[in-house]
């Protein structure tokens, strides 16, 4: 669709940015918090970029004001954050940790102060090492009890100052990396255990918002998926076969778990085919019903292009955690469709295709089968960015990559979506899981690295380019 003219951005969008607690915070042992997986998991040799963990990460923690002070400086409308649930219940379960709470509510305080909403993000990825122990995390149905109290802790702490809750976080990228790949705790490769792990993650979450009705009945929750929309290779008709297999298996089956209360059907029967379809009791799919979003967050970095991969064929490759540009290998499954490069679009360091249009594509798919608000809860280009002269960081690229994301968000719109609002991945420099440092993301330079480093805040050209669009309400020429 070509418009004639775009109509502006409403009033009330949320122009934020984002972070996560495992990733900026620091204080991995301060104040009572107990280990999460990745406390222990990035302890063990060869599973980061150069040895790199959260233990200080930007050092948040401590300088949250001086963060919160600089949002407000930007003009943020919204920022969206984790709660580190080691924090607040150090074995996962019990009496809650006074300390952690008063933290967030500090946090949560600072931001309303300067007219910001807060996003809170009940899980990022950062599982209290006490429930892997006792149980196995997501393989437990013991976790849906465990999470319900975790969550009822901070609905009934935060109901009245927050409004816009995200519930899972990449509960797709996070549980393959965990229980297929292998690159995330607890290191797994185990297609059935992976199935299995996310349909109890998918009851957690069903729990989790039904438990939100009765504390928080004016607050909206949804979880934010890691949506890469496929594309077929060509219009071969195995290849459009393969991206249909693709859109139900790396995208529907969480989105229809989370939205609709039901799986995929082609790809419910071909997992029951391979004997990899996760046990479904009396109950589940009622409780799915019952558990259904307000919204859904968005994470939005590329698409995927697919290509037909007949049985015996090419199996999962780990990604590009290096930031050596073409080092991606082909990854799929046997039998349903693998990775190809798309021709038509650039990719950055990490191999990650730059694809406005792509969100554009996004949206309005989500928007016309889910028939749900919409919010980008993360979106940005990491890459290596350099300190120059006079602390001067010149992240054109970025603003680029941002303003053409944007210009796409404008569009979709247009089309009909209803987005609620735009959080940039990420406010300050973070630590990037598997990628260490070296790839940055935010708006704010932090002078950090593997070693350490002063964690000096500095504002890059890109901060004071998001000021001028939230200031005007509008993308710049």
């Amino acid at each position: 669709m070509h418009h004639a003219q775009l109509k502006p951005f409403p009033q009330a969008f949320l122009w934020g940015a984002a972070s996560a607690a495992y990733q900026v915070e620091g204080a991995w042992n301060v104040d009572g918090k107990g280990p999460s997986v990745w406390d222990t998991f990035t302890k063990i040799p060869g599973t980061t970029f150069e040895g790199s963990n959260g233990d200080v990460a930007v050092d948040h923690y401590h300088r949250m004001e001086e963060d919160v002070a600089l949002m407000a400086e930007m003009g943020l409308k919204a920022y969206r954050f984790s709660v580190s649930w080691p924090r607040i219940f150090p074995s996962g379960r019990g009496t809650p940790n006074e300390a952690g709470l008063a933290f967030y509510e500090r946090l949560i305080d600072a931001l309303l102060a300067r007219g910001i909403e807060p996003v809170l993000t009940l899980y990022h990825w950062d599982m209290p090492q006490a429930l892997q122990d006792e149980y196995g995390g997501w393989e437990s149905r013991r976790i849906i009890d465990d999470f319900e109290h975790y969550c009822v802790t901070l609905y009934q702490r935060f109901a009245g100052k927050v409004k816009y809750w995200v519930s899972l976080n990449e509960q797709n990228y996070n549980l393959t990396n965990a229980y297929q790949l292998g690159t995330h705790p607890p290191a797994v490769q185990d297609r059935k255990r992976f199935f299995a792990a996310n349909h109890i993650a998918f009851l957690a979450n069903a729990r989790a918002i039904k438990a939100f009705r009765q504390h928080v009945p004016h607050g909206l929750i949804g979880p934010s998926f890691a949506y890469s929309p496929a594309y077929p290779a060509s219009s071969a008709p195995s290849d459009m076969l393969a991206f249909e297999n693709a859109e139900e298996l790396t995208n529907y089956w969480w989105l229809d778990a989370y939205c609709l209360g039901r799986y995929p059907l082609a790809a419910l029967n071909w997992l029951r085919e391979q004997g990899e379809a996760p046990e479904i009791l009396p109950g589940d799919m009622a409780l799915l019903a019952e558990g259904k979003p307000d919204y859904i967050g968005v994470n939005y970095y590329y698409t995927l292009t697919f290509t037909d991969n007949p049985l015996g064929g090419q199996g999962l490759a780990r990604i590009n955690t290096t930031g050596k540009k073409g080092t991606t290998p082909s990854s799929g499954i046997p039998g349903l469709y693998k990775t190809v490069p798309n021709p038509h679009l650039e990719t950055s360091n990490w191999d990650w295709a730059i694809d406005s249009t792509g969100m554009r594509i996004a949206l309005r798919r989500l928007a016309s089968r889910y028939a749900l608000p919409l919010m980008i809860t993360e979106n940005g280009l990491g890459e290596f960015d350099q300190l120059g002269e006079g602390d001067q960081v010149h992240d054109d690229y970025r603003i680029a990559y941002l303003k053409s994301h944007l210009h796409a968000c404008q569009q979709a719109m247009q089309d009909g979506v209803e987005l609620l609002g735009y959080c940039a991945w990420s406010f300050t420099d973070i630590l990037s899981w598997l990628n260490g440092y070296q790839k940055r993301y935010g708006f704010v330079y932090v002078d950090r690295d593997e070693q350490g480093g002063s964690l000096r805040r500095i504002r890059k050209e890109s901060f004071f380019w998001y000021q001028q669009v939230i200031k005007a309400g509008h993308l710049l020429d």
